[in-house]
């Protein structure tokens, strides 16, 4: 007798044979026992997890002779039960839908299905591969599948459902496969081994079904392979070798070096995988497995079931957990998940893996951005007005108790370990000294690409009151001068970024005529279109009405002479000493603290008070 494999010797031929697929088997059965049997059913799922296997199932339990009804369990032992596991039965039709999909084979399937069963109850038709199928023929089955003659039995087995019509769909009962957990097939492997006589360790099972990927019969495929390449003893490095994966100590000691900062032993390590014939794409998505588990030992445990993985791996990954902060397991797997994608289409794929191992060597020498500006200095303050300057309007006020003590408190960065369990000792720092609450949004562009936003609001002790006036002149005071309200129009758009429209208007004259700015500049008309958009005299009209204190609509015109005497010339606001919203975002500390360490500069300052 030919030799058979082991997923085909070991196929399941009773529900209770079925692993992995309770919730299918069950229903099934309780369906069989009611007397509640569909006309229609789909099977969609991973590979290799039993759809094709439990339809075979299906059919012999509603053909099975042993009884004059269907029966929950075929017996195996009937003609008909022997005839569909053999094959060749004549009333159970399996046909591959990948090469009879067109629209010819499924009209002759369905001329058949008119006539009765030659013996059995029903006649049962399994297709295989199901989403392969055209539309047109599934078009054509429609009809017969809505309203089957009583005898007939369709059952569709498919990994894309999604590719299956919707109209098929809604006439069928669909079940979902699930993929087989890990410790089943371990279980399945063990006693196989067992009643083959093979020795294999808990190490090499383990092996054996991590490779399966939640496929029995792949991982019953690569077991045959075992067999035929090591005889009766099957060793963990044995199966490691035959399948191509890389060895959980490997990584453990790649990770350590990591943990090391010795980039030198992780190239080492690289090399050694490499020359004993690994591919830099296979042993990257190793090592995004590997750190994939070691973020989810680190969040939930070594213990969590989350971890489809053997208890010498448990114990690796959990010691890799422990060497490294969460944050930084996220960004190592971060790293390599964005090289294992670039070495797809990359030609030195070698190279590119090696990039991405030192970077994760130089990851851990990265300062989190909150630890950067938890180190900044006091917080911002304001400098107030001096007595012989009378305030005239309150800007901002804050109130607080100067007599109670300033306690010192740990820095965003410090407070975030803490509560993730992380212990941590808050340093002695001097007193913070008292400052005004400020609604000012500093935009920091840092160069290369690094662009920072910060918002500052910080507090004032609460026991007394201070009131900050803007001096006279200050460019948030109403005012009905046009050169003014020009100057503060020029000024807004030159800091947002519109140059080409701040200099065209700072070479024109304007006039105030009833609700209306009028601007008038030496530019032909087209030129002018193309300066000023929509939106940028929308924008320069709401600039106006908060200097004037009114509405006021900007409208600029062409063909006057560069600051001639048809109205009033620019007339830019004065800087007041530092005490703008550019001057207070320059004063404050976490800005300068920005610029120290990234060499940045302010671009855009938005005084909210100013929008009021």
């Amino acid at each position: 007798m030919p030799y058979q494999v082991l997923a085909r010797k070991y196929r399941p031929q009773r529900f209770s044979d079925v692993i992995g697929q309770d919730h299918v088997t069950r229903t099934l059965k309780n369906a069989i026992e009611q007397q509640r049997i569909a006309h229609g059913y789909i099977f969609s799922g991973h590979r290799g997890i039993g759809k094709t296997t439990i339809a075979r199932i299906l059919a012999m339990a509603l053909n099975c002779r042993s009884m004059d009804h269907p029966v929950p369990e075929p017996c195996g032992e009937c003609d008909s039960c022997r005839e569909v596991r053999a094959g060749n039965a004549v009333d159970v039709i399996e046909i591959d839908a990948a090469t009879n999909r067109g629209i010819d084979e499924i009209r002759d399937l369905r001329d058949a299905a008119r006539y009765r069963p030659a013996r059995d109850r029903y006649k049962i038709y399994i297709l295989d591969e199901a989403h392969q199928i055209t539309d047109a023929a599934f078009n054509a089955l429609l009809k017969t599948l809505e309203e089957p003659p009583g005898h007939i039995i369709f059952m569709m087995a498919t990994t894309q459902p999604e590719d299956i019509p919707q109209t098929i769909r809604s006439r069928c009962q669909n079940f979902n496969f699930h993929a087989v957990r890990f410790d089943d097939i371990v279980g399945q492997l063990r006693t196989i081994a067992k009643d083959e006589a093979i020795q294999a360790d808990d190490e090499a099972l383990a092996v054996l079904a991590e490779a399966g990927d939640g496929s029995m019969r792949d991982a019953l495929s690569i077991m045959d392979q075992a067999i035929a390449c090591c005889g009766d003893k099957l060793s963990a490095d044995a199966v490691l070798d035959l399948v191509g994966v890389v060895g959980s100590e490997m990584l453990e000691n790649l990770m350590d070096a990591v943990a090391r900062n010795s980039g030198g032993e992780a190239l080492r390590l690289l090399d050694q995988a490499v020359t004993e014939g690994q591919n830099p794409v296979h042993l990257a998505r190793q090592l995004v497995k590997f750190l994939r588990n070691a973020v989810v030992a680190k969040v939930s445990g070594v213990d969590t079931p989350v971890l489809q993985i053997s208890s010498d791996e448990r114990g690796r990954i959990g010691r890799v957990a422990e060497r490294f902060s969460e944050e930084d397991l996220a960004r190592f797997l971060q790293i390599m998940l964005r090289t294992y994608g670039e070495l797809s289409y990359r030609q030195e794929q070698r190279f590119h893996l090696e990039l991405g191992v030192l970077k994760l060597v130089h990851a851990q020498r990265l300062l989190p951005l909150e630890q950067i500006l938890s180190q900044a200095g006091s917080p911002l303050q304001l400098p107030t007005s001096s007595p012989a300057q009378a305030p005239k309007t309150p800007v901002s006020t804050a109130t607080s108790a100067a007599s109670r003590p300033v306690e010192a408190r740990p820095s965003a960065f410090e407070a975030d370990r803490a509560r993730k369990g992380r212990p941590f000792e808050p340093e002695m720092s001097a007193p913070v000294a008292p400052a005004v609450k400020i609604d000012t949004k500093v935009e920091v562009k840092a160069e290369p690409q690094v662009e920072v936003r910060a918002q500052v609001a910080v507090e004032e002790p609460e026991s007394r009151t201070v009131a900050v006036q803007e001096p006279e002149g200050s460019d948030n005071e109403g005012s009905d001068n046009p050169g003014m309200i020009l100057g503060r129009i020029v000024n807004e758009l030159e800091q947002a970024g519109h140059s080409s429209a701040a200099m065209m208007l700072e070479k024109g004259s304007v006039t105030i005529q009833d609700a209306e700015l009028m601007v008038s500049v030496p530019e032909k008309p087209v030129m002018i279109g193309l300066a000023f958009s929509a939106d940028l005299l929308r924008k320069a009209s709401a600039i106006a009405s908060a200097a004037a204190g009114r509405p006021l609509k900007v409208k600029v015109s062409g063909g006057a002479e560069p600051n001639g005497n048809a109205g009033a010339a620019v007339v830019r606001p004065a800087s007041n000493n530092g005490a703008g919203a550019r001057g207070r975002a320059a004063d404050d500390p976490v800005v300068q603290r920005m610029q120290e360490k990234f060499g940045a500069e302010i671009r855009t300052v938005i005084d909210y008070r100013s929008k009021n």
